[in-house]
């Protein structure tokens, strides 16, 4: 395990490399107490710092941020093929660290990760948080394909106030990021699994589904489905918030998620 320390949070934040089996997981350490294990979207792992920072700030305890395998110029290796396989990998990341009581929180693509982590009953994991998923197929309210928008149309899409968007680095490219790549490799092309929802009703934690009022990506009524599949679920609707609320809207977040214990 490598180790070095990290700049501009709001303490010092440890970046290892970790070996999960025979996979390479680079995870940024919010250390404190209580784990939670924080799982970030397409949009990478500068989506879910600032929250992560948050939340160990706030509930004194222990916050692990992965990069998905893929993501940020990380290797991925073949074997990590599915959403199924990186939840995998992130249980065998427990494992390593020998973590127990985790609640993990995932956001849009993070939110399916953190269901497969769920449904595969480590018992590393006491519950899980899904905020805007993905991931599960709802008739009548597809998930929005955002592939070639330009980013004020993704940005009116993500966001109950598009003013809330940052800006892309400057000299991003127009074409695919290999962010992109790793996160059509991981969720395929309709960005869903149509067994995932049957699968939730093997779930036993305690889930909280939260979901932006404002959502463009993945509309509330896709969000009350996915927390109707789950018989342990919690469903809260956070308004003034998009697809991103622990970007647009972190204090309410935060106190959705505390107050119910998660």
């Amino acid at each position: 395990m490598s180790t070095t320390v990290a700049a501009g949070s709001l303490r010092p934040t440890r970046t290892s490399t970790v070996a999960a089996g025979d996979v390479e997981i680079t995870v940024d350490h919010h250390d404190r107490t209580r784990p939670f294990l924080v799982l970030h979207g397409g949009g990478g792992v500068a989506t879910v710092g600032g929250f992560a920072d948050l939340l160990a700030h706030r509930t004194h305890s222990r916050v692990l941020v992965p990069t998905h395998p893929g993501f940020a110029g990380t290797a991925r290796p073949a074997k990590l093929a599915t959403t199924r396989d990186l939840a995998a990998a992130y249980v065998r990341l427990l494992d390593e660290l020998d973590l127990a009581d985790v609640t993990v929180i995932g956001n849009s693509f993070g939110g399916w990760v953190a269901a497969e982590m769920a449904l595969l009953d480590s018992p590393r994991v006491s519950g899980a948080v899904i905020v805007d998923g993905i991931g599960i197929e709802v008739d009548g309210h597809p998930m929005t394909n955002v592939s070639g928008l330009a980013p004020a149309e993704l940005a009116k899409l993500s966001f109950h106030d598009p003013a809330n968007a940052p800006r892309p680095p400057a000299g991003s490219g127009s074409g695919p990021s290999p962010d992109v790549t790793a996160l059509s490799s991981y969720a395929g092309p309709t960005m869903s699994d149509p067994t995932l929802m049957k699968r939730l009703a093997n779930l036993h934690l305690p889930v909280h589904v939260i979901w932006g009022a404002s959502d463009g990506i993945v509309d509330p009524e896709y969000g009350k489905a996915y927390a109707d599949a789950i018989a342990t679920s919690a469903f809260t609707v956070l308004p003034r918030s998009g697809h991103l609320p622990q970007l647009e809207t972190p204090e309410e977040l935060l106190g959705a998620i505390t107050d119910l214990g998660n």
